[in-house]
């Protein structure tokens, strides 16, 4: 039974987020090795990647790799909505990652309120806050067609604030697991529910 009434988080910060429950028992598909390509992010996920000054102006498009409804997808997928995620938080739009997201996922709402009011581009959020995931696992077809699984994040060291004038939050780096529920729509997945637990 997938959970939905998670409470909204709204932290001190607007990056420490997420996740979601379980989907339901396994499929067939499930305990198998992962068949997607092998990813391109670091292997080293305690690694602190440079912070860019430059931020994007478009959001990143959907990989093909993660369209359709494979275990496969789902793992790109995920990565994908993460790269949303970061998006967001750059440039405070949150449409992108929401058009990706089922319209009931409440911390995907919570997690857009958060960017859409202290963002990269509003100069109210500084600092490595990226996620930065590295291995999407435990990845399980339910019943109902929706998937789950988790996925190690890292966040580096950054500073937020709720208003120009408001004192700053500094937030440490720090680990995550997040928790997952995805769903099909239109052939393809789209994030269902998810909260991240610290590590």
């Amino acid at each position: 039974m997938t959970i939905r009434n998670i409470p909204t988080f709204l932290a001190a910060t607007c990056l420490s987020t997420l996740l979601l429950s379980a989907c339901g028992p396994g499929s067939p598909e499930a305990g198998r090795p992962n068949t997607a390509p092998p990813s391109t992010s670091s292997s080293d996920p305690t690694a602190t990647p440079p912070v860019s000054s430059s931020k994007p102006t478009e959001p990143p498009p959907r990989p093909t790799a993660a369209q359709g409804l494979t275990l496969a997808s789902a793992e790109e997928f995920v990565r994908y909505y993460s790269a949303l995620m970061n998006y967001a938080a750059d440039t405070g739009d949150t449409s992108p990652m929401l058009d990706a997201s089922e319209s009931g996922c409440e911390n995907c709402k919570s997690y857009a309120t958060s960017v859409q009011r202290s963002n990269a581009a509003n100069g109210l959020l500084t600092g490595d806050y990226h996620e930065h995931l590295a291995e999407v696992s435990e990845l399980v077809r339910g019943e109902s067609g929706r998937l789950g699984g988790s996925a190690n994040v890292t966040v580096g060291a950054y500073t937020t604030k709720e208003s120009a004038k408001a004192t700053p939050f500094k937030s440490k780096p720090a680990k995550y697991k997040r928790e997952f529920a995805l769903s099909p729509q239109a052939g393809s997945w789209v994030m269902y529910e998810m909260k991240s637990v610290a590590q």
